[in-house]
């Protein structure tokens, strides 16, 4: 059986902020480490039957980014929702919901310039 690994190593400063994330996996197409601002992993625990999670980004992980990064991160998971229950109703809610988030960001960033 084929084994595939994700590996994450988060780099603290001194108030154990993390400062660097870097990350690797065996199927990843770019060899070698890579750096990011920002991990968000969820896990299904099936025994209490609810989502374990863990978010974590760097202090340098601009705000407009993160917003950015949360806004694609669910557009992502109406994909995949609708993947794996073919509910194309909550697709859609979630995919609307992606969409006026982004037209807000937008502006947003239009007015901080």
């Amino acid at each position: 059986m084929k084994k595939s690994e994700i590996h994450f190593t988060v780099e603290l400063d001194e108030q154990n902020i993390p400062d660097k994330i870097f990350w690797d996996a065996t199927d990843n197409p770019n060899e070698g480490i890579n750096d990011t601002r920002a991990i968000a992993i969820a896990v299904w625990d099936h025994y209490h039957r609810g989502t374990l999670k863990i978010d974590l980004w760097t202090k340098d992980m601009e705000v407009f980014d993160m917003k950015r990064f949360y806004i694609e991160l669910m557009s992502g998971i109406a994909d995949t929702l609708l993947t794996a229950t073919n509910d194309n109703a909550m697709a859609e809610a979630i995919e609307g919901v992606c969409e006026t988030l982004s037209k807000r960001l937008d502006e947003e960033m239009k007015a901080a310039k």
